[in-house]
């Protein structure tokens, strides 16, 4: 089973205050510096086959953090970029709150393009195609990690849970938090979410389940034993 490490970039000077979207040059805070720091040592005993990163500097700068000392180079995939939020870029949210349709991005988010922008589905559509060629290239038995934005992140999460995209709003993605997906061959497995513990992976529950996993993607009837 390909095993993926979802990693939310650190804060900036704009997180929170201002939608920054694709805008370039935002650069990582202080705190942010700290919190990519922090994220490479909750990985640090995990091996990683590959680190993956938007183009955008906050989420290079995360996954460089997490790279160092390590023999694995960053790789950019432009489809883990941020949404284009198009005419709402670099506008303060308190303003955007205003916008009759942030309702319906709160809502409806399937139904949503932003002016001048992306739709939320095509953005949701471009990263899930990303995730399962990475899984493709990769192999079954890769683990690799990924460093996007919120809303990305929240977006494949869905996609994991079989969810509806108007349902990804109940999902949450905070700065340097780490989400885990393992992609079995029937169904992927959803292990953690908005993460900010020391990760540490389970083994594969074939493995350990006295052969009971007979597809590699049978759920666990009773809730197994979870992680030793």
């Amino acid at each position: 089973m390909t095993t993926l490490l979802l990693a939310r970039h650190g804060l900036t000077d704009l997180t929170g205050p201002v939608l920054a979207g694709r805008t370039p040059g935002v650069h990582l805070s202080e705190a942010g510096r700290a919190q990519a720091a922090a994220l490479a040592g909750r990985v640090a005993g995990v091996r990683l086959d590959a680190i993956v990163s938007s183009p955008l500097e906050r989420c290079r700068e995360t996954a460089e953090a997490v790279a160092e000392g390590r023999e694995t180079d960053v790789r950019i995939d432009d489809r883990f970029i941020e949404c284009g939020y198009g005419e709402w870029t670099g506008r303060p949210l308190t303003e955007l709150a205003k916008e009759p349709l942030w309702q319906v991005v709160q809502a409806h988010p399937s139904a949503v393009t932003f002016p001048e922008g992306e739709s939320l589905a095509g953005m949701q559509h471009r990263a899930v195609a990303a995730v399962r060629e990475w899984n493709r290239t990769l192999g079954s038995k890769a683990v690799y990690l990924v460093c996007s934005h919120g809303d990305v992140i929240k977006a494949i999460v869905a996609d994991a849970l079989g969810l509806h995209l108007d349902q990804f709003q109940r999902i949450t993605a905070d700065p340097a938090a780490l989400t885990v997906i393992r992609y079995a061959p029937l169904r992927p497995f959803v292990l953690r979410v908005n993460d900010m513990g020391e990760l540490r992976l389970p083994e594969d529950s074939e493995e350990k389940d006295g052969g009971e996993n007979i597809t590699g993607s049978d759920a666990a009837v009773g809730g197994g034993p979870g992680t030793t």
